[in-house]
Formats: C-alpha cells, sequence, structure tokens
C-alpha cells in the first residue's frame, strides 16, 4: 500500500468532513439537526467506502481523483463558483434549521437520501469504466476514447451523476431555500463541459468522432 497517497486520502476524508459539518451546524446552532447528519451519512460512508476500493484496486485513479489542481482558467473559475454556491447551499440550509423557515417533510428527505445514494453508484460506475477520471480538466498521456457503458449513452456520465447528486443535498437537507442556491450547479456544470470540450477536441485523438457517436452531452435527447 502506498502510505503517502493513504495519508493524502485520510487527510482530505477528514477535511472535508470537518468543513461540511461546521458548515451545516455551526449556522444551525445545534448538533441535533437530524437532516445534516443524514447527509453526512450518505455523502461520508459511500466515499470512505470508494476509497478502501480504490486504495486497494486502483491507487493511480485514486490519485488522480485527491488532485484538484485545475491548470485551465476557465475551469479555475468553475471551481471557483462551486465552491461559493456550496459555502452559501450548506450555510443556508443551517440557518433554514435554526430559525425553522421552509422545512420540507421526511418523505423529500427519505426519497432523495435514496435518489443521491442512486447517483453515487452512478458514479462508481463511471470510475470503474474511465481509468483517466481525473478530477483536472486535462488530456492524459496514452489516454482513450471510453465509448461503452455509460460513455455510450451520453458523453459525461460523471456530471450526470453530480447533478442528480447534488440537487438531491439540499432536499436531504431540508431545505427549500438551499435548493434554489444548488440550481446554479447545473449551469456550472454547463461552463465546464463546453471548456472541457474544447481542450478534448484539440488534445484527445479520436474525440470528434466520438461527438458524431454519442450525440448527447449530459441528458438523452434533451442536451
Amino acid at each position: 500500500m502506498n502510505q503517502k497517497l493513504f495519508i493524502q486520502a485520510i487527510i482530505k476524508f477528514l477535511a472535508g468532513f470537518i468543513l461540511i459539518s461546521a458548515l451545516l451546524f455551526l449556522p444551525a446552532g445545534t448538533l441535533h439537526y437530524k437532516n445534516g447528519w443524514i447527509f453526512i451519512g450518505v455523502l461520508f460512508i459511500p466515499m470512505l467506502i470508494m476509497g478502501i476500493v480504490l486504495m486497494l484496486k486502483n491507487p493511480e485513479l485514486l490519485q488522480k481523483r485527491l488532485n484538484a489542481k485545475e491548470a485551465e482558467s476557465d475551469q479555475k473559475k468553475v471551481v471557483a463558483f462551486s465552491g461559493i454556491m456550496f459555502l452559501l447551499g450548506f450555510v443556508t440550509a443551517g440557518l433554514n434549521y435554526r430559525f425553522q423557515w421552509l422545512i420540507l417533510s421526511d418523505w423529500f428527505v427519505i426519497i432523495f437520501s435514496l435518489v443521491f445514494l442512486l447517483g453515487y453508484g452512478m458514479y462508481a460506475e463511471v470510475l470503474r469504466e474511465n481509468a483517466y477520471l481525473s478530477r483536472t480538466v486535462e488530456v492524459q498521456e496514452n489516454q482513450k476514447i471510453i465509448d461503452t457503458g455509460l460513455y455510450g449513452i451520453v458523453r459525461h456520465p460523471m456530471y450526470t451523476a453530480t447533478i442528480l447528486m447534488f440537487l438531491s443535498i439540499p432536499l436531504i437537507l431540508g431545505s427549500l431555500i438551499s435548493f434554489v442556491i444548488f440550481l446554479f450547479y447545473p449551469v456550472i456544470i454547463i461552463m465546464r463541459i463546453r471548456n472541457e470540450e474544447k481542450i478534448l477536441e484539440e488534445g484527445l485523438s479520436g474525440y470528434t468522432e466520438y461527438q458524431k457517436k454519442v450525440k448527447y452531452r449530459l441528458l438523452p435527447f434533451i442536451w
């Protein structure tokens, strides 16, 4: 086992847990924010399992997923917008609970927890299919086109999975106001895809042909 990679993964996992907990429970003013704990459970338990599997089966891919430093200026803007959206969305959800503004029923929490896990399962399948799946937008050495499985349906199934997951987050947290904030995420992803496809068209052999074969980027028959 790569000890350095293991330590890096543990540090990022714990840092993410602490950050998200702070963004939720401090604005909520209490640790008795049930929806917050449910979200932390559906987010971090699968994340831990997936991290262990990647550590054992594909440490190279895990290393790529841990690297979040973008080289492209357009992608840096996308990362910044995403960070602002998550910050506002989580803090608003905590405040929503503290002041009881618009609280969604437990049925929303149950249903969208399942939707979130469905998106997580789709995300895991994308990781299984594509060993080149870096967190940053880049063309890697010896990278090949993947056009089977989910990549035979849409060109960016990972983003489809994250949209499904991230739009479920505020509903798990019970905040309709936070959901409005998270609606910016699909817009951010569209910005990312437009720039990413330009890079792939220029640097990845066969990508133009793949675009003709698989016409839709995110949703079949829509876009």
